[in-house]
């Protein structure tokens, strides 16, 4: 926690930080990982042809069930209208990008089935 909170006042000037209390504190630093988070979805969705807010909700539902749903991943891909080896490599560079980050939203926690793409 201690260091994730360092690197947060590092990347802020000390003038935003200055006469703020903790609530406001970790209130910013809430809002700059989810903007930082948003980002990184936004990329990954741009880089393999899907809609932001489409990933988004598929990850959302695996870290909320913390289960790895296959079929969700299908439709997920399903609007790119892929032939099914297109499409099974296009899951395996998807989750290639996407479990590192699946990972860290766990925060240390198992993701059940996502052990089929490791």
């Amino acid at each position: 926690m201690y260091l994730k909170f360092d690197l947060f006042v590092v990347r802020f000037p000390g003038s935003i930080i200055k006469g703020l209390d903790e609530k406001a504190i970790k209130e910013g630093y809430k809002a700059f990982k989810d903007e930082k988070s948003a980002k990184e979805m936004a990329s990954l969705a741009e880089k393999h042809g899907l809609q932001p807010a489409s990933l988004q909700t598929f990850v959302n539902e695996i870290i909320g069930r913390m289960i790895f749903d296959g079929e969700k991943l299908s439709d997920l891909l399903a609007p790119l209208n892929l032939a099914w080896r297109d499409r099974t490599k296009k899951e395996l560079e998807l989750m290639d990008d996407l479990i590192p980050l699946l990972k860290k939203l766990a925060g240390g926690r198992v993701i059940v089935g996502l052990n089929a793409y490791e």
